[in-house]
């Protein structure tokens, strides 16, 4: 079925509309400068679009949460956690239900972890859910940053790997990526390269002209046709569209952004003695501030709790060595076995496997209390954790080869140790290959498609070298401890 949903005119007043199922299949990319008219844009293909596909949008702002009125979106506030938020998009997807994901109550890197969140269940969802779903990302450049510094490392690896995962990878699973960004320089080039369909709006940096002219195949020249753009105008380019680049005119609206943008209007007249008491007075009218953050201590506080914070440890500290009492080495090795069996029964819930480590470190701590332990620190636990998810026994962990694995294994990112203990275990016990299902599960993930990523990625940065025999069967060399595991 051809759907053509109608964007707005072309200068000599012919319709410029959009092929809806080939937008689906080529993704969209829309760049201006604040005041250009992209959240104009972006409602106006929403609500033309709405009646035909599902729909979700990533709104930092809450400037969309005004479709839910008039088309049936609902409205998720991603205040609840990261699983509740990964549970939800997967509900989204198999009742297809279009929704808007509201992010404007959260700091940035929380902004970000949200969304990663959202758009992995999304991706991650089962393959007879995959129907087709426009997924809109406001201000891009903030979920797929070209550069570190601006948010958490942490953050910002979650945000960009989900938003990659969107643009490069989801369009088999149904998902059609709708990207905008008031600064192509600030987005991620990987991302910005996957969309094949362009709206360029009014923009006036020579770096953003620049690539803009690169992506539309202009002539520098011709970019600085950008510049003279009115609000609401863009240039448009892709197979959904136009062939070749040509100005369009975006149509009116139904809906509203609460913001809007600013009008002039006429200063109130009072007199100055009247002013200063409106503002200096407080009565029943005041306004409500809407704001949780916490007020930044001054500096003489911060001195002042920092000193009264080294003199206590001061204090705990030599208190502790007039009386604590020898540690019993003897009792470390019988700890070490009640920490992993902790560890084993909190495995042993079928969702801990996907569960983040911060959650399943919460557990940890908990029932280490119960138990009357004193707590591992995040990097032993980790460490533990891995070597729990690759289903490890004592007989393993004292060989010298599984030694030298859990080294090798150090020098991957965390989330990425215990698929290599996995396969390692497997290949040292003379086991046959984990399968994808098993090397996703130790992954953290459902998606078996991303345990074949990962090992692609391991390949790639030499801990693993992956082959096929004559039947197709895969065969994982662990080169740096000399062993070899194959599917059987």
């Amino acid at each position: 079925m051809t759907v053509s949903i109608e964007m707005g005119v072309k200068p000599n007043g012919t319709s410029s509309v959009v092929d809806l199922e080939e937008l689906l299949a080529t993704r969209l990319l829309v760049q201006g400068n604040s005041g250009s008219g992209k959240s104009h844009l972006l409602r106006r293909l929403m609500e033309q679009s709405a009646p035909w596909v599902q729909q979700v949008v990533i709104d930092p702002e809450g400037d969309f949460v005004s479709l839910a009125d008039e088309f049936g979106h609902v409205v998720i506030e991603a205040t609840m956690n990261d699983r509740e938020l990964t549970m939800i998009a997967a509900r989204v997807r198999q009742h297809r239900i279009s929704v808007i994901l509201n992010l404007e109550q959260l700091e940035p890197d929380k902004q970000l972890k949200a969304a990663a969140a959202f758009m992995n269940g999304l991706f991650d969802s089962e393959r007879q859910y995959w129907y087709p779903v426009l997924v809109v990302v406001d201000e891009a450049q903030l979920f797929a940053p070209a550069a570190s510094g601006d948010f958490g490392e942490e953050a910002r690896r979650l945000s960009l790997m989900a938003m990659t995962n969107l643009m490069c990878r989801g369009r088999k699973r149904g998902l059609a990526g709708i990207i905008a960004t008031q600064r192509l320089a600030k987005l991620a080039k990987n991302v910005a390269a996957e969309a094949s369909n362009f709206l360029m709006g009014r923009t006036f940096l020579d770096i953003d002209m620049a690539r803009a002219s690169d992506l539309l195949g202009m002539d520098r020249r011709q970019a600085e046709q950008f510049r003279n753009l009115e609000r609401g105008q863009f240039i448009s380019l892709g197979p959904a569209m136009t062939r070749r680049p040509q100005k369009v005119i975006i149509g009116d609206v139904v809906t509203g952004s609460r913001g809007g943008s600013p009008k002039l209007m006429p200063m109130p007249s009072q007199p100055v003695e009247t002013a200063a008491e409106l503002i200096f007075t407080a009565t029943e009218n005041d306004p409500v501030l809407n704001n949780n953050r916490i007020a930044a201590p001054s500096a003489k506080d911060v001195m002042m709790q920092l000193s009264h914070t080294a003199a206590s440890n001061m204090q705990a500290q030599h208190k502790e060595v007039v009386e604590a009492e020898p540690e019993d080495l003897f009792n470390l090795e019988e700890k070490n076995q009640q920490y992993k069996e902790i560890i084993g029964k909190i495995l042993e819930d079928p969702e801990a496997s996907f569960a983040p480590v911060s959650q399943l470190y919460q557990d940890f701590q908990v029932r280490c209390r119960i138990d009357r332990l004193k707590s591992q620190d995040l990097a032993k636990f980790r460490k533990l954790l891995s070597v729990a998810r690759a289903g490890v026994g004592k007989k393993e962990v004292e060989d010298v080869d599984w030694q030298q694995a859990e080294v090798v294994a150090a020098q991957l990112p965390e989330e990425m140790r215990g698929v290599y203990l996995l396969l390692a275990k497997a290949a040292m016990a003379g086991e046959a290959c984990p399968a994808d299902l098993d090397i996703a599960k130790a992954y953290g993930t459902r998606s078996p498609g991303r345990a074949r990523w990962l090992l692609t990625h391991m390949e790639e940065r030499g801990f693993i070298i992956c082959a096929s025999d004559l039947r197709g069967n895969r065969i994982v060399t662990l080169p740096d401890i000399g062993k070899q595991t194959a599917t059987k």
